[in-house]
C-alpha cells in the first residue's frame, strides 16, 4: 500500500505542476498581447503628438501672428520716435 500512496502523491504533484505551467504560459501570452496593444497605443500617441507640435508651430509662427495682428486686429508697430529703450 505504501508505494501506491507515494505514486498517487507524485501523480497529483506532477499534474499540479503541469496545470501551473499551462496557467503561467497562458498568462504570459495574455500579458504579451496587452504589451503589444500598449506599444501600438504609444506609437499612435507619439504620432499625434508630433502632428500637434507641427500644428502648434504653424499657428504660433511669427509671420502668422504678425499677419493676424495687422489684418484682423488692426494693430500696427509704433513709430520709431515713440520707442523707449530701457536698460537695467
Amino acid at each position: 500500500m505504501q508505494p501506491l500512496l507515494v505514486f498517487t502523491a507524485l501523480l497529483v504533484l506532477v499534474l499540479a505542476s503541469a496545470f501551473g505551467v499551462i496557467h503561467s504560459s497562458h498568462e504570459c501570452r495574455r500579458l504579451y498581447a496587452v504589451l503589444q496593444q500598449l506599444e501600438a497605443d504609444q506609437w499612435h500617441l507619439h504620432e499625434d503628438y508630433g502632428r500637434l507640435l507641427l500644428e502648434q508651430s504653424t499657428w504660433a509662427s511669427h509671420y502668422r501672428v504678425e499677419r493676424v495682428a495687422t489684418r484682423e486686429l488692426n494693430m500696427q508697430a509704433p513709430p520709431i520716435e515713440e520707442l523707449t529703450v530701457v536698460r537695467p
